[in-house]
């Protein structure tokens, strides 16, 4: 009895302990975020002590180094959402047709083949995507569609939609592949074909996991630095075609960060942008929570 007592007393101490390094990692996790977006916020606000919030946002105008000085940053916000818009209407449809095909066609050992190949892609550093698309693709579009420049809006869509994929497809193929077999032959068994399977039963039931792999998916292109820095082409003016060269906000902050003095406008537009940038990133993610915990009871209801 007094054995079985001070099992009992250990095991509760232990768990005790691991609840406690648990707590300390998580609190460590939140804490060290919460210091970088006081740090950001510190760095940024002063700038709006020289130019209006208004100002900053809707201005044409990205002249930092002029005197008088011009902070617009409206050409650099549409230059990433051109970016990401393009890339995703790219890279969405290709991912989760990947992961449909790997989870409800392919054989078992095609997608033992596949499926790490698409993760390993993820792997890839960007700045090799991005001399990629400065050697390979930029010659090959500029000779193509016979234009001045192939760093562009379009070949740094393209690049962000490679990097983009295996994102969305990896967990897309995990949300489909979850979902049980019974509903696959319940739905065959009353004579629907895979397709109207695949359409009206896999995919409702998959929806939460899916837009969460695409909302994802797209966070990483608005947020990738290295890549656009190398192959968008680095104009910071508004684009009217996808073959302009433009300089998304990653870019802009990238590319002239070391050259800003310290604490001067120039540095305080810079994290300024930074804290747009944040509010985009932010944005993403809990809209990506939203759809998750939204469809999670659709994908219940279902099953």
């Amino acid at each position: 009895m007094k054995q079985n007592y001070h099992s009992g007393t250990s095991r509760k101490n232990k768990e005790k302990i691991i609840r406690s390094i648990f707590f300390v990692i998580a609190l460590a996790s939140g804490l060290t975020l919460g210091l970088i977006v006081v740090f950001l916020f510190m760095e940024g606000l002063p700038i709006f002590s020289k130019v209006s919030v208004k100002d900053f946002i809707f201005g044409i105008y990205w002249y930092p180094t002029d005197d008088p000085a011009d902070f617009g940053i409206f050409p650099l916000i549409i230059a990433s959402l051109s970016v990401t818009l393009v890339s995703s209407v790219i890279s969405i449809p290709l991912g989760i047709s990947s992961a449909l095909f790997l989870a409800e066609i392919a054989s078992r050992r095609v997608r033992e083949i596949v499926k790490p190949i698409v993760e390993l892609l993820a792997a890839l550093p960007s700045v090799v995507i991005g001399f990629f698309g400065m050697v390979v693709v930029a010659p090959f579009l500029q000779e193509i569609f016979d234009i001045p420049v192939g760093l562009n809006l379009f070949n740094a869509s393209l690049m962000l939609a490679f990097m983009s994929v295996p994102t969305i497809c990896s967990i897309s193929e995990d949300a489909i592949f979850s979902v049980p077999k019974e509903l696959r032959e319940a739905s065959l068994a009353l004579g629907a074909t895979q397709w109207e399977t695949i359409w009206r039963v896999i995919i409702p039931a998959s929806i939460s996991g899916i837009s969460t792999a695409v909302i994802l998916g797209m966070s990483r292109a608005i947020g990738e630095t290295m890549v656009v820095l190398m192959v968008a082409g680095g104009a910071a003016m508004v684009p009217r075609s996808i073959f302009d060269p433009v300089r998304p906000l990653p870019a802009s902050i990238a590319a002239e960060m070391a050259e800003a003095p310290f604490r001067g406008d120039h540095y305080y537009a810079l994290f300024a942008t930074g804290i747009v940038l944040f509010l985009f990133t932010m944005a993403f993610n809990m809209v990506a929570d939203y759809i998750s915990n939204r469809y999670r009871q659709v994908g219940a209801a279902t099953l």
